[in-house]
């Protein structure tokens, strides 16, 4: 994976008035491109966005041991993390200059597992971003064998500043 520029404080992230000041849109595509760092926890569980578009966000990752649960599994936080990570940002493509957002629930359905060591690609679509909620859909597949190990959705509360 290529190097990317992770936040390492609090100060080197926007504040929400910051991010309010632009459309959601402009802020991936500031994060994608690196004008924006990243942040803590893709650093930290090994992932890097990929991809932005309008509606759409794709992350990759690579799971490495120390994601594993007390059976030596991937832990299923691992899978839930990354699809909270592009279904949510997808939300984010889609939200006006002056609002920001959060995640509300999310649920997952992991249907096998994910190898240590294998990198995949977790794929988020927003399906609607209204005046106060989004919703979107996501998925994890395997970047070598494209088959489908994970899916996801997710609301999404959306809040005008000031």
């Amino acid at each position: 994976m290529t190097e990317r520029r992770y936040a390492s404080s609090p100060d080197d992230l926007p504040t929400m008035e910051e991010t309010a000041s632009r459309s959601g849109l402009e802020t991936m595509r500031m994060v994608l491109d690196g004008r924006l760092p990243g942040p803590p926890i893709a650093q930290a569980l090994n992932y890097r966005i990929t991809e932005v578009e309008e509606g759409q966000v794709a992350f990759e990752g690579v799971p490495e041991f120390r994601f594993t649960n007390p059976m030596g599994t991937l832990h299923g936080g691992w899978y839930g993390t990354l699809l909270d990570s592009c279904m949510a940002c997808a939300v984010m493509t889609r939200v006006p200059k002056g609002s920001v957002y959060t995640t509300l629930e999310y649920k997952v359905n992991i249907l096998r597992p994910i190898t240590l060591g294998m990198a995949v690609r977790a794929t988020g679509w927003c399906q609607h971003a209204g005046r106060s909620t989004g919703i979107a859909n996501g998925e994890i597949r395997g970047i070598e064998d494209d088959r489908l190990y994970a899916t996801g959705s997710t609301t999404c509360i959306i809040m005008k500043m000031g």
